[in-house]
């Protein structure tokens, strides 16, 4: 029940991976023939990427994850254009790679705004119209985010950057093969994805980068990646991502209607525990995603008792579950504080199924029960000992 953390490699994957395992182990930059078959290798599935969100193949450079990719995005246009302008624009509820990455230029003598969300987690274009400035350079808003699911207008935010002559990015890394994309019709300049989240393997993700984007390198050495992204490529993760992103895109419609039956079963279930709300917009959120808040428990508790219990889920985002900082995507939302410290995302996949998400709802309300009877904070009115 954690799948926006990571997901299992799909069969069809492993299978297209193991020769450039074993056998196709050439380097794509060798003029041999060991390398030209890594080399084709690579740039089909430059092709498979570039067809999944109707970009062009030329436009699709490979990185390390998701995380490499929204460094290079922000990092690479802010340096890149800084002539022009140092103000950017980001939301405040952005996934830390690109809140983190907009923080460091700050130190760097760049300025960024970052925008509020209203309670479902939605960036108003209103506010982010009377935020862009003559000198900004860059908006960053996600497509879908990683801890309450909130799909966010990221069309309508594309069209006013690009009437505004204002480059885009948009992290879309928990988007692939749950929401439609189209950078054109979207007026994205730059998005960032990740193989693992979607049946790839770990290690290995993407950034598009609009034909005429000014951006600069964040690795330097080689010319690998047309000499913007150096290093010799993970050929086994890049053939694995491709083929991984191939599939989320077959059968699109079957599959999310599937996962959306499960997703509000879940969240129907658990909105008969007293106490409980519901994170994120209930209507404009990815099909996999429940996120809930209950109140009188402690999160990280509820993780323990459900792990116990064959349950694997999460607090928000798998890349800060060992902090135990408030989660800033709730905070941001207006959770109370007194809260905030209760919420439980449960992410399914395509493998769940009826009888887990039942199991789910049988096992759920007693362990929130549990830790409610053990709380000094539990009003007595929810108390069962």
């Amino acid at each position: 029940m954690d799948n926006s953390a990571t997901t299992a490699l799909k069969k069809e994957v492993v299978t297209e991976m193991l020769p450039y395992l074993t056998e196709n182990f050439g380097n794509p930059s060798s003029i041999y023939e060991l390398g030209k078959i890594s080399k084709r290798a690579v740039e089909k599935a430059r092709e498979q990427v570039a067809g999944a969100i109707a970009a062009n193949a030329g436009e699709i450079f490979f990185t390390s994850g998701g995380t490499e990719a929204d460094n290079w995005a922000i990092k690479g246009v802010a340096f890149a254009n800084r002539q022009k302008g140092k103000h950017i624009i980001t939301s405040s509820i952005e996934h830390h790679a690109v809140l983190h990455a907009c923080k460091w230029l700050e130190g760097e003598g760049f300025e960024v705004s970052y925008l509020p969300v209203d309670e479902y987690g939605l960036v108003s274009l209103d506010a982010l119209e009377k935020a862009i400035r003559k000198d900004t350079i860059l908006i960053s808003v996600m497509l879908a985010n990683n801890e309450i699911g909130t799909i966010q207008p990221v069309e309508e935010v594309g069209r006013l950057a690009a009437e505004k002559g204002i480059y885009f990015h948009t992290d879309a890394v928990q988007a692939i093969g749950h929401v439609p994309i189209d950078v054109r019709k979207m007026n994205v300049d730059l998005l960032s994805l990740s193989g693992h989240k979607f049946g790839g393997p770990k290690g290995c993700g993407a950034l598009y980068v609009r034909k005429g984007t000014k951006i600069g390198n964040l690795l330097h050495g080689g010319a690998q990646e047309n000499k913007r992204r150096a290093g010799t490529e993970n050929v086994p993760g890049i053939v694995g991502l491709g083929k991984a992103i191939e599939i989320a895109g077959q059968d699109f419609e079957a599959r999310n209607g599937a996962l959306l039956k499960l997703r509000d079963r879940l969240i129907e279930g658990l909105l008969k525990i007293p106490k409980t709300h519901l994170n994120g917009h209930p209507e404009k959120r990815l099909p996999n995603n429940v996120n809930v808040v209950f109140e009188y428990i402690e999160g990280e508790s509820l993780l323990l008792l459900l792990n116990a219990r064959g349950i694997f889920a999460s607090t928000g985002s798998a890349c800060n579950s060992s902090s135990l900082e408030p989660s800033h995507v709730l905070t941001a939302c207006g959770v109370p504080h007194e809260i905030v410290h209760g919420s439980l995302r449960l992410s399914l996949g395509e493998a769940n199924t009826e009888e887990e998400v039942d199991r789910v709802l049988e096992l759920l309300p007693k362990a929130v029960q549990q830790l409610r009877d053990m709380s000094p904070l539990t009003p007595e009115e929810y108390r069962t000992c």
